[in-house]
């Protein structure tokens, strides 16, 4: 039984921040939260709202967490009194290192130490920590507050009746926690996910297919089945001996590269950034990149709100 009315910091208030913030104030846990800068300090009680809001909670529901939530000025004043702290700033290794170091200098000693992270190593993060036992990874994804997913990392030094506690914490978030037992760069999901990614550029690049066909496929084919059938579960479906027929003729073909695609990087190197500037692998209007937007907005709460019936 996870106990309710624990003292939870998260530091950043951002879009990651904020989604956890009001997650474990919606299962009952009490929430500072603080940022460096003030402006999102002075928004990350509205931005909670509109995402309460957007995921159908009921106003006296969304009374109730926001009332859990408090607003710290200074990592200090967060950490004092916290049993967990969730550590959401940007991707840069040594802010992460420089946040962890003053955490610990103003946490207890007991406090579970909690590195949000995509693909960054979790024990280069927790490296200079005095208490490395008490420190994992926690890869939650984005939006974090819709996506159920969690993985736990654990390094080296993880005890794990830590990593234990910080699983059964999210799960009495509503969250569906994975235990990853090794620190590898990716971890579970993102090494999937870009592992297919390197094949989708690898297929445009030699001129296989175009984007949209890469994407149509993916969509009008095996990923209709991914939210419910994983690809383990799939290989024993067909049997793993037609799997391994498989394999024995494609494997050989899909791309091995050990390193980013060279029309991955010419995109980048010619400002086709995406959605963000017009064009990637794929041109784009305003309101194309907003429709693509919404739509996948409506389908993480319209999954939402089947979990939760």
């Amino acid at each position: 039984m996870v106990a309710k009315k624990q003292q939870i910091a998260v530091i950043g208030a951002g879009l990651m921040g904020h989604g956890i913030a009001l997650t474990l104030a919606r299962a009952g846990q009490y929430v500072a939260i603080t940022d460096p800068f003030e402006e999102a300090r002075n928004t990350v009680s509205a931005r909670m709202r509109a995402s309460m809001v957007a995921m159908g909670d009921k106003e006296t529901a969304i009374a109730e967490a926001l009332k859990k939530i408090e607003i710290f000025p200074s990592t200090a004043g967060a950490v004092a009194r916290a049993n967990v702290v969730f550590e959401a700033a940007p991707e840069k290794l040594p802010l992460k290192q420089k946040i962890f170091a003053e955490v610990e200098e103003h946490a207890p000693d007991s406090c579970i130490l909690a590195s949000n992270t995509s693909v960054m190593p979790i024990t280069q993060i927790m490296s200079g920590l005095r208490l490395r036992h008490r420190a994992v990874g926690t890869h939650w994804w984005n939006p974090p507050h819709m996506i159920p997913l969690v993985e736990v990392i654990k390094t080296e030094w993880t005890d794990p009746v830590v990593a234990q506690t910080m699983y059964d914490l999210l799960e009495d978030a509503g969250k569906t926690p994975v235990m990853v037992e090794k620190d590898v760069p990716g971890f579970i999901g993102n090494r999937l996910q870009h592992a297919l990614w390197r094949e989708a550029v690898s297929l445009v690049e030699n001129g296989i297919c175009a984007a949209e066909d890469v994407d149509t496929v993916v969509k009008s084919c095996f990923g209709r089945r991914l939210a419910v059938l994983g690809p383990l579960e799939n290989a024993d479906l067909v049997g793993t001996d037609l799997t391994l027929d498989i394999h024995e003729n494609v494997l050989h073909d899909i791309e091995a590269r050990q390193g980013p695609s060279p029309y991955l990087q010419k995109l980048v190197a010619d400002g086709k950034l995406g959605m963000k500037s017009g064009e990637g692998f794929r041109k784009w209007t305003q309101a194309e990149a907003q429709d693509v937007r919404d739509r996948v907005a409506r389908h993480l709460n319209r999954l939402d709100g089947i979990l939760l019936d």
